[in-house]
């Protein structure tokens, strides 16, 4: 399985937000989207779950193009993660089981029931279960979002933003838990996060964004001084340490 974004651009207006942006995705694959704010990562992800529609360009899952997937069909491919985690008055259980949605027409059955126990068990949710979304911390409530997202079985996981607002605690434990669901599990994830060093430990793909265009794309390697400078305009060192690059603004 693999997801193929091909010559992708989107505007609000008459001017282009993003434009011809290409990437291709592998499964086990967690490709973050880099870049200062306004350079499109939110817009890039929100075109590639057509909850903006591109004004031109593809994504591609396997062999389905998207524009020709229903919204439920979508959703059972993709599973996305906002910015902000919902505050309602639902149940821990509850709001996870709604990940379930594009699967049945009126009731949840057996099989939905069976999945998201699994799923709460898998994040580590169990003892949070029957609490209310609304009394959780925002480490929480971002795991619960991630849950919903996995119960959709989906094969591609999007993240916008998954750390925002966390202490560096929570950071860490959100991302090291998507990484090691996505190394262990058939899916790919693709995800924006202002966060350079954090997103370095815990992806192997990155495209850097510049002004709604794809400035550099790969591996590590591509993290550079020269690159950080050119997309973040701030002199930058790359220090490895533990073979990791290590980003340190002058």
């Amino acid at each position: 399985m693999m997801l193929t974004v091909d010559q992708l651009s989107f505007g609000y207006k008459k001017d282009l937000t993003i434009e011809n942006i290409s990437f291709t995705v592998s499964q086990h694959d967690v490709l973050t989207v880099l870049g200062p704010n306004g350079a499109g990562k939110t817009t890039l992800i929100k075109c590639i779950n057509h909850i903006l529609t591109p004004k031109s360009g593809s994504v591609v899952i396997g062999e389905d193009d998207t524009r020709n997937l229903s919204p439920k069909d979508i959703a059972r491919k993709i599973g996305y993660v906002s910015q902000r985690g919902e505050i309602s008055r639902m149940t821990v259980y509850d709001l996870i089981l709604i990940g379930r949605r594009p699967y049945f027409e009126w009731n949840a059955g057996p099989k939905d029931f069976e999945l998201t126990a699994q799923v709460i068990e898998l994040m580590g949710l169990s003892s949070l279960a029957v609490r209310y979304a609304d009394e959780l911390s925002g480490g929480e409530l971002q795991l619960v979002q991630i849950a919903r997202a996995l119960v959709q079985q989906p094969h591609i996981m999007l993240l916008d933003e998954p750390t925002n607002n966390l202490d560096i605690r929570n950071q860490h434990r959100i991302l090291s838990t998507l990484w090691d669901i996505v190394r262990t599990y058939p899916m790919m994830a693709v995800m924006a996060v202002h966060d350079v060093n954090l997103s370095i430990r815990f992806s192997n793909k990155f495209i850097l964004l510049k002004e709604g265009s794809v400035y550099a794309a790969g591996g590590r390697e591509i993290i550079t001084p020269e690159t950080m400078h050119a997309v973040y305009d701030i002199e930058m060192d790359v220090e490895e340490f533990n073979g990791i690059p290590l980003v340190i603004p002058r």
